[in-house]
């Protein structure tokens, strides 16, 4: 089936690599999070990042805020093989341990780690390693003068910002940068973003910061995240909620699946259900979220509760159920292929799904040998 295109053509930006993941020009757009656990708990916060990686995370970053956790840098990045990202702020030293550690990327101001003396260290020991530094702008914390300046956060003064720093590094004769403007208004994220993409070349990570919970966070940053994206913007995320990291990173991915950017996972196709539903949509399929969640392939299965746009949707995906008075119809690649009572139905569609995961990995280039069982 042909979509029509949800977006415009993608602004051109000069890629930065961040351990084996490339940001910006034709790379995919990337999903990240960011850890919760404290850092000096190598052991936790490898737990996490282990977990992110399984959602699907392509980065993460860490918080540095102290020596004792830019020194357990390298202890947990000789446990994961996604790239790690450390976040600094106000002092120069940590980010020097953290590049000493190993870390694929930094999360800087240039402007608030001290004198242009210490901003060269660590751009020359970015620049020994070929580390990318993400110049990360929040309206929450603008510098005093652009605020005496504007009177109030405002997008202009978040560009003001980020120009501010770039400038630091391009006089440094440092490209390898990426750029976020992030505010918890929607509005104002979304102009900022738009302003800076004008002036500049660099990759942008797109988020709206402290969104909130996760629906009101998911909210946010699908309209926001989905607005620049739909206008060619945007070349890495993070979606913010106040909740489970793995759930950012889930999130992200339902973005970018609806726009028809990346596709990962099963794409589940529900009915809202009403009074002609007779089979237990909502039920089902939070358990098939859950039970799913393994799957990496991009799946079509549709689950839909009665008879009126039951067949249409299933004859649309590669696996699909419709509720139905005599039994539910379950369908495969679009076709009719027998029924499966309710009390059946979940492990069903379960081992559908899985066995078309598996059909997909074994057709995918390079893996002769995989055999479907």
């Amino acid at each position: 089936m042909t979509l029509p295109a949800l977006t415009l053509a993608r602004r051109k930006t000069r890629p930065v690599q961040v351990g084996g993941v490339r940001i910006g020009g034709d790379a995919p757009i990337t999903v990240q999070s960011m850890t919760n656990t404290d850092s000096r708990d190598v052991a936790a916060t490898v737990a996490q990042i282990q977990a992110l990686a399984l959602a699907g995370a392509d980065l993460v970053r860490l918080s540095c805020p102290d020596q004792a956790a830019a020194e357990a840098v390298g202890a947990i990045r000789s446990q994961v093989t996604v790239p790690l990202i450390a976040d600094i702020h106000f002092d120069y030293r940590l980010a020097l341990i953290a590049l000493q550690q190993g870390i694929d990327g930094l999360r800087i101001n240039p402007g608030n780690i001290g004198s242009r003396q210490r901003v060269a260290e660590v751009v020359q020991a970015a620049r020994e390693r070929r580390v990318p530094i993400r110049i990360g702008v929040n309206a929450g914390s603008l510098e005093k003068e652009l605020l005496a300046r504007y009177g109030e956060p405002c997008a202009e003064a978040m560009v003001d910002s980020a120009l501010h720093h770039i400038r630091i590094l391009e006089a440094l004769d440092y490209p390898e940068i990426k750029v976020s403007l992030k505010a918890s208004h929607v509005g104002m994220t979304v102009a900022a973003y738009r302003l800076l993409a004008q002036q500049v070349d660099y990759p942008l990570h797109l988020g709206i910061t402290e969104a909130g919970g996760m629906l009101a966070g998911t909210v946010k940053s699908a309209i926001g995240l989905g607005l620049l994206l739909a206008e060619g913007i945007g070349d890495t995320l993070r979606v913010s909620l106040a909740a489970d990291p793995v759930e950012e990173v889930r999130v992200g991915f339902e973005i970018l699946k609806a726009l028809g950017l990346r596709q990962r996972g099963v794409n589940i196709v529900a009915c809202p259900t009403c009074a002609r539903q007779t089979f237990p949509v909502i039920d089902v399929v939070a358990r098939l979220e859950a039970r799913l969640s393994h799957i990496v392939e991009p799946v079509q299965l549709s689950v839909m509760g009665c008879v009126v746009n039951g067949p249409g949707e299933a004859r649309e995906s590669a696996v699909g159920l419709v509720g139905g008075s005599g039994g539910n119809l379950l369908y495969r690649d679009g076709e009719p292929v027998g029924k499966v009572a309710d009390g059946d139905a979940l492990d069903r569609l379960v081992q559908e799904v899985e066995r078309v995961a598996a059909r997909m990995r074994s057709s995918a280039p390079g893996a002769e040998g995989v055999t479907i069982k």
